[in-house]
Parts: structure tokens; sequence; C-alpha cells
């Protein structure tokens, strides 16, 4: 036996016994008969007998109609409308949880992609400066060319600043060798030739005849 049989036999007794119960405190208050349903509980007996017919009667009436409400509930309940409002109530949950998790992953796009337009502008940022950097370096290049050669020109003038002082302290050049030597001097310490100019000697026209 199901749990509904179960169900509907256990309640439509109980509304029996209560419609029983009824028709007894019926009978006690429209024709003056007396109780006799209540003396079957013996154990109660005495707070039984204490109930007036019309408190018996409403009590009687009340548990009789719940009892039935129960039993009719039972009876036509209906196992695959049961099923299906507990598939669809399953579903709501379902899409309940659905929808949470599609907010919370919605927001955490939103987040990635608020991070990936910041990691944009960082990067724009920095292909600014780099190109910057490029344009400086590029206006620099020609400076430091003009330093190079500017560099240069200094070491070639110093170069004939010191030949200039050379010749100034050594104003006496070996003919021989080209290096310059002091004027007292008369012989070239570097190639032994002699500094002293050569004086030529004119033989007169008579003597050489």
């Amino acid at each position: 036996m199901t749990k509904k049989g179960m169900g509907v036999w256990i309640f439509s007794t109980l509304t029996v016994i209560a419609a029983a119960h009824l028709i007894d405190a019926a009978n006690a208050l429209l024709f003056n008969k007396p109780i006799t349903l209540l003396q079957l509980y013996p154990l109660a007996k005495e707070k039984l007998e204490a109930i007036t017919p019309p408190i018996y009667f409403l009590i009687s009436a009340t548990a009789t109609f719940i009892l039935w409400g129960i039993t009719c509930a039972i009876a036509f309940q209906n196992p695959v409308e049961a099923f299906l409002n507990k598939v669809l109530s399953d579903a709501k949950k379902q899409s309940m949880v659905e929808s949470q998790l599609l907010e919370q992953k919605s927001e955490l796009l939103d987040a990635m992609n608020e991070t990936v337009e910041m990691n944009n502008e960082i990067l724009s940022h920095v292909k600014d400066v780099i190109y910057n950097i490029r344009a400086e370096v590029k206006e620099i290049q020609p400076l430091k060319e003009g330093l190079e050669k500017i560099k240069a020109e200094l070491s070639h003038l110093k170069r004939e600043i010191k030949s200039f002082e050379e010749k100034l302290k050594y104003p006496k050049v070996c003919i021989a060798c080209g290096k310059p030597v002091l004027p007292e001097f008369n012989i070239c310490p570097y190639c032994g030739e002699s500094l002293k100019p050569v004086q030529e000697k004119i033989i007169p026209l008579e003597k050489y005849r």
C-alpha cells in the first residue's frame, strides 16, 4: 500500500469516527438524548462527562470538517502534478542559482574589462613615452655628432698649439731630420748634422781660369 492510500485510509477512518461523534452530539443537543459515545473512553470518563452538548457538538463538528478536508486533500492529490510542481520548483531554484552565477560572472567580466582598459591606457602612455624618448634621442644624435666634431677639432687645435709652442721654444730646426733644436746647439743631437749655415765660397773668375 502506498503512502497516499495509507493516509486516505487513516484520515477517512478518523473522519468517520468524528462524524459519529457529531451525530451523537446532534442527538444530545437537538433531541435531549444522553451522550453515549463519550462513555467508550473510560480513562477520561469524568472529564468527558463534564462536557456540555453544545461544546461537544462544536468540537465534533470542527474535528469532522478538518479530518474530512485532510482526507480529500490526500485523496485528490495528483502525483503527476506534485511531481511537476516539484520539477518546476527545482527548476526555479536552479534558475535562481544560475542567475546568481551569471551575475557573479558578469561582475567578474566587468572587472576584467576594466582591467584591460586600464592596461590599454597604461600601454598607450608607455608608447607615448617611448615615442617622446626616441624623438629626443633623434634630436640628441646631431648634438652628439657635433660634440664629437668639436672634440676632434679641439684635439687638432691642441696638437697645433703644442707644435707652435715647441716652435716658439725651439726656434731652430735641423735641416736634415726636421726636429727642433735649442739655439745654442751647433750640431743636431738627433742626427749629428752641423747646424751652422754653409758659407759658399765665391771663386773669382780669374782664379778659375
